[in-house]
């Protein structure tokens, strides 16, 4: 059965003046009769029915004019309440010239009783003119709200301006399916206060509220959720089994509404956000405007958000370099579009190719090289460390020693937090990276010209291949969300925070430094994954279990950000701490970089392993099969 909605229908205007006519004549008679005393007999053979069809006639033509009965009713607001009390005095006024001209001479009346007829009639009509309005528009949310059993019941967080906004909003779609009851807080100044007729509630009265009114979600502006009383809230939102909505700020909505399509499940990466972070734009705008500026692993997660960066500060030229050609032909057309009078070059090329690299530097001759190329995932580099090798050592090297001979004016390298105290094969790649970049400080062909720059922080909400993009696929599958080990922690930030804090650290570096990131507080990935059921509106073990499949090669169960023998300096920014780094002679490690190539090209798998243990000596592997290597009885490590 079609069920009855009045969504779609709209009052005809001729109803509406109707209506406003006949509540017009109305007020003027019964404000007639009031100043007249109800004397019948004595307004009857006076010049009632003149004076009344006379301000019937000019109030038709003045509410005409202002269109007035124009607008949807169920969308009145105050502009429309004003609208009215200017016809209603617009009416007066022009009766009033008419009386006192036209009619009066003609058929004699006291001004004084005239006077307080109009008095007592412009309270009358605008009141109820108004008082139609409010009725209808009652009307119209009560049976649209109430009488309909699909709606879904929400709550919205705070009692604020942008709180009553998305009330607004949600109440006047057309397409709506949610039914505000109210809003929940914690301000005690406002609990127990009603708000457009809705109440707030007491955020620690949730549970019990929730249990009354049935609700099925809370909304919220996805803005400030670094606040922790909104954190408290969704914590105890997903604890309930309550799905939390959120909303853009107001200056986003689409021609200043809110747009359905706007309204988002809340994302893990949103309850993980933090108080944003503020970075030094002058600084950087100095750094970056006017400069030719590389980007390596342009199509990558942390790449291309590098690019998106860097293009709002105005650079002469941005070259993007990935051998991904998907991948960098999306990115090619993004920033085209956004930034469409920005030099852009691409290039696609592998950075283990030291001929097309030096290509690019002919062609294009960077003055600022971001790098961020590299094989980043454990597992993979853990059956294919020669690979590892090429790409994010000898990939490093070529791009680091062609800035040096290119005179390029700054190298800034994206490490990770797993090459410290390394326990995998990629993580010690991206070490031996780092300590080749450090050494060329010491290179007496540099003489200073390229500062070599290296910034490591941990995991990256959502970025290719990481876990909370296979958490969702598995969501979507109905489960189960597989995690290596119980106890298993990671860093995390949002990749907006670190390229933001790549940008700030390259302006600070004078060469040689690691610059080292506060990633706040490390997450357990288990509490991670039953977070990500709960959002998604289901429980964990009952809706989708979460399976442990124990730790995979090379990896540890916690992450580090200081290698043995490091300390830390402060900076100027509270996020972005120096290492204090052991000084490693560029000859002793060229050589022993050399090495280690000359055993990669041989494809001796094991050789390359201990060679990188040689140079790396806190690397020492866990759940690997190269975990003989670290047992120094030689003959004990077999054959490969």
């Amino acid at each position: 059965m079609k069920k009855y909605s009045l969504s779609n229908k709209v009052v005809p205007r001729w109803v509406i003046i109707v209506l406003d006519f006949f509540i017009v004549a109305a007020s003027f008679s019964v404000a007639y009769f009031i100043v007249y005393r109800f004397e019948f007999i004595n307004i009857l053979r006076g010049y009632f029915l003149i004076y009344t069809s006379l301000y019937c006639l000019t109030s038709l033509a003045v509410m005409f004019m202002m269109r007035i009965h124009t607008g949807l009713i169920r969308y009145s607001n105050t502009r429309d309440v004003l609208r009215i009390f200017s016809a209603v005095f617009s009416c007066t006024l022009i009766y009033s010239v008419l009386i006192n001209i036209w009619f009066l001479p003609q058929w004699p009346i006291s001004r004084i009783t005239i006077n307080m007829v109009m008095l007592v009639n412009f309270s009358l009509s605008s009141t109820l003119l108004i008082l139609l309005r409010t009725a209808v528009k009652s009307a119209y949310f009560y049976i649209n709200n109430y009488s309909n059993a699909t709606k879904t019941v929400v709550l919205i967080y705070g009692s604020d301006t942008s709180a009553v906004l998305v009330k607004q909003a949600l109440e006047t779609s057309v397409k709506t399916n949610f039914s505000v009851i109210g809003f929940v807080d914690d301000d005690p100044n406002k609990i127990n206060k009603e708000i457009h007729q809705l109440k707030v509630y007491d955020i620690d009265k949730l549970e019990n509220l929730i249990k009354k009114r049935k609700v099925d979600r809370l909304i919220i502006m996805n803005h400030h959720l670094d606040e922790q009383a909104k954190k408290n809230a969704l914590e105890k939102c997903l604890a309930l089994g309550i799905q939390v909505l959120t909303v853009p700020p107001s200056d986003q909505w689409i021609y200043g509404k809110l747009n359905l399509q706007q309204i988002k499940d809340l994302k893990i990466e949103d309850l993980l956000q933090r108080k944003p972070i503020q970075i030094d734009t002058t600084r950087i705008s100095e750094d970056l405007q006017g400069k030719r500026v590389l980007v390596t692993g342009a199509a990558g997660s942390i790449g291309s958000e590098i690019v998106q960066q860097v293009l709002g500060y105005k650079p002469a030229m941005i070259i993007l370099c990935d051998q991904a050609e998907s991948p960098l032909h999306e990115l090619r057309l993004q920033v085209e579009e956004s930034f469409p009078d920005s030099d852009i070059k691409i290039f696609i090329g592998d950075v283990r190719n030291y001929s097309r690299m030096r290509k690019l530097f002919i062609d294009y001759t960077p003055e600022i090289v971001f790098h961020a190329a590299a094989y980043k995932h454990v597992p993979m580099m853990e059956e294919n460390p020669t690979e590892g090798v090429l790409t994010n050592v000898v990939g490093t090297k070529y791009l680091a020693d062609l800035s040096v001979a290119f005179g390029v004016d700054k190298f800034v390298m994206i490490s990770t937090d797993k090459a410290v105290n390394p326990s995998n094969i990629m993580g010690t790649t991206k070490r031996i990276a780092e300590i080749y970049i450090q050494s060329l400080k010491n290179d007496p062909d540099n003489n200073g010209t390229t500062r070599f720059i290296t910034t490591r922080f941990g995991n990256v909400l959502g970025s290719n291949g990481s876990v909370i993009p296979r958490f969702k696929a598995q969501i979507q599958k109905g489960g189960p969300l597989t995690v290596t080990h119980p106890e298993i922690t990671r860093y995390f930030m949002t990749i907006p925070e670190a390229v933001h804090l790549v940008l700030e650290a390259g302006t600070m570096g004078t060469g040689g430094e690691i610059f080292i990131f506060d990633m706040g507080e490390p997450v357990k990935i288990t509490d991670l994954a039953l977070k990500m059921i709960k959002l998604a509106g289901l429980q964990p073990d009952r809706d989708i279990k979460v399976v442990f499949t124990g730790l995979r090669p090379g990896e540890k169960l916690y992450e580090e950000l200081l290698n043995d023998g490091e300390n830390t300096m402060p900076t100027y920014h509270e996020k972005i701490k120096i290492s204090r780094v052991i000084e490693y002679s560029y000859a002793q490690v060229h050589n022993d970089i050399n090495e280690l190539l000359a055993l990669n090209k041989q494809n001796d798998i094991l050789g390359v392993v201990n060679k990188m243990k040689e140079i790396v000596p806190e690397f020492i592997s866990k759940n690997s099969e190269y975990e003989v290597l670290d047992n120094k009885d030689a003959s004990l490590v077999p054959e490969m």
